[in-house]
């Protein structure tokens, strides 16, 4: 039964904590949802695409509920999923070894609670008022006949379906808050390459004055070897001054500028997310008076009008990413001439 048990949660779907229902998709990521539920999440996730007789008409993306892998979909939506052949035939095999297992022992039907006030009456109503199951009875003659009621059936379909629209819209609450920090990241790491390329192309600009300046000094030197060969004296005391000047002025760098030891450092660009990481620990489900008190201090909502499934409640605000600025001109120092 051990094994039996480890296969049957292993067939669980992470959406209706219930057995898989064929057909069964399988994701990018190889996890797998019923088809039914894969399609409530892409709907939650895309709620202002097409849709026509229940179809996706247009491609959209949503995430895995078990690791958060973003999944993008085709204009067929999740009827473009390939179905998981596998899991369905090892579905239909546990479920044939349940129902033929060697002689078990004699069913045990599961009897409906009876009502504590009149025990022959079954529980079969649920009483809204006072958000208790009750019976008939109760409702006739009893505390509850004047109360609101609806059949339990209808009332355990919308609590379940509330439940697994609730952990849909957590899961789109913290797709944002990935979206948020993905922008945050993209926009630091643009700040980095925009002071990379400003410090690269300067340093592209000095090492070709310097390439130019050693090929000035190499036809200088070239020059003074061929007025030393010079056999005319006065010739040679002629060219002698002018040439000596241009050596000098070929041998001297100090109309070039020179980059001061540390100018490709990077370290200002220092990140901290100390705050943020407690913050993001902190998050919690909002309860009844953090609500009141947020809307004395006025809290942010969705478009729904509904107030923020999750809200971080740090003892303090959570701060921005501390970084260095960038520096507005590279560093350089000269000597005058």
């Amino acid at each position: 039964m051990d094994t039996m048990d480890n296969l049957e949660k292993q067939l669980i779907c992470p959406i209706c904590l219930e057995m898989f229902t064929k057909p069964v998709v399988i994701l990018p990521c190889q996890h797998n949802l019923c088809r039914k539920c894969a399609n409530d999440v892409f709907q939650a996730s895309n709620p202002y695409l097409p849709t026509r007789a229940g179809a996706v008409t247009s491609g959209g993306r949503f995430r895995c509920p078990s690791c958060r892998h973003e999944v993008v979909l085709d204009r067929h939506g999740v009827y473009g999923l390939q179905r998981n052949l596998l899991v369905e035939n090892i579905i239909d095999m546990f479920k044939q070894g349940s129902t033929s297992s060697s002689k078990p022992e004699p069913e045990k039907r599961e009897e409906a609670p009876m009502c504590e006030v009149h025990p022959e009456e079954r529980i079969n109503i649920y009483c809204v008022t006072h958000a208790l199951p009750t019976c008939s009875m109760c409702k006739v003659f009893g505390a509850h006949k004047d109360c609101e009621v609806a059949p339990l059936t209808s009332v355990y379909q919308t609590q379940k379906e509330n439940s697994r629209r609730q952990k849909t819209l957590i899961c789109e609450k913290f797709d944002a808050l990935f979206h948020a920090l993905e922008e945050r990241k993209q926009s630091l790491g643009q700040r980095v390459t925009a002071e990379q390329e400003e410090k690269l192309g300067y340093i592209r600009g000095l090492s070709q004055r310097y390439g130019a300046h050693l090929e000035d000094s190499c036809r200088a030197v070239e020059t003074g070897i061929t007025a030393m060969e010079e056999p005319e004296m006065a010739l040679f005391l002629q060219a002698a001054k002018p040439l000596l000047k241009k050596l000098t002025d070929a041998a001297s760098t100090t109309h070039l500028d020179k980059v001061e030891p540390g100018y490709e450092n990077m370290d200002h660009f220092t990140v901290s997310f100390s705050r943020e990481r407690q913050a993001l620990s902190a998050i919690d489900f909002i309860h009844d008076e953090e609500e009141e008190e947020d809307d004395e201090e006025g809290v942010d909502v969705d478009p729904a009008g509904s107030p923020a499934v999750a809200t971080a409640t740090p003892s303090q605000p959570i701060p921005s990413a501390q970084t260095g600025s960038l520096p507005s001109a590279p560093k350089t120092a000269s000597t005058s001439t």
